[in-house]
């Protein structure tokens, strides 16, 4: 088992900015031998039910993003 995390002022700030404006989500923080080597920010966005229907202008086009042919 190795010691403790090493943690420097760069490490805690770069800690601090993934965090800052997370509304929904996670912050994972990977550490080999007792150092921190990657963090991953993962946000999620949630919506209700009613902003959740498409724009107008997005509800013409089809899941590949190519419009359709209107009839």
């Amino acid at each position: 088992m190795s010691g403790p995390v090493e943690l420097d002022d760069v490490w805690a700030q770069r800690i601090l900015n993934s965090v800052e404006g997370l509304e929904y989500g996670s912050v994972h923080i990977v550490v080999h031998d007792g150092k921190i080597v990657q963090i991953e920010r993962t946000e999620r966005k949630r919506f209700d039910s009613a902003s959740s229907a498409p724009h107008a202008n997005e509800s013409a086009r089809s899941p590949g993003g190519k419009r359709k042919n209107k009839r």
